[in-house]
């Protein structure tokens, strides 16, 4: 089974701005410094484009991961997909979405996510994996936000 959750954010920003952010590797950084998140390969040109993979290396729960990404599906100011094509997860799939509103941009955050280990895995991601990603999407996106407000 398969679950997920969606994050939404009004960001005081235009759609260009939040979704430039958003594919900021080193902004990626500074927004999940919490986390001691670092990127251990990075896109060429250190900026992310159409098919560029990252691996990054962070702590939760008090052990090391390490996630790689592709980037995808980039259409400038309105949306782009990240999924995992190594990692923790049986699955990961992360859609950003920026629309136009009237006090800047709605933000839309969509997580599809699945724990290996079957209906472990599914247990372990309904009794607090889904949340604990959830909130971490929340605090990435406050962190993103104060960074492009102040500016």
């Amino acid at each position: 089974m398969t679950g997920g959750f969606v994050v939404e954010r009004v960001i005081r920003a235009t759609p260009e701005r939040v979704y430039a952010a958003s594919l900021d590797p080193q902004l990626h950084v500074r927004t999940m410094a919490r986390y001691g998140e670092t990127m251990v390969a990075g896109p060429d040109g250190g900026v992310f484009a159409e098919g560029s993979t990252v691996t990054w290396r962070a702590r939760h729960f008090g052990i090391p991961f390490r996630l790689t990404s592709e980037v995808c599906d980039l259409d400038p100011a309105h949306r782009f997909c990240d999924r995992q094509i190594a990692g923790p997860f049986a699955e990961f799939h992360h859609e950003h979405e920026f629309e136009k509103h009237p006090d800047g941009t709605l933000m839309r955050d969509t997580v599809t996510l699945r724990s290996p280990f079957g209906p472990i895995g599914a247990l372990v991601d309904r009794l607090f994996l889904r949340d604990y990603m959830r909130r971490l999407i929340d605090e990435r996106g406050a962190i993103l936000a104060a960074e492009l407000e102040r500016a």
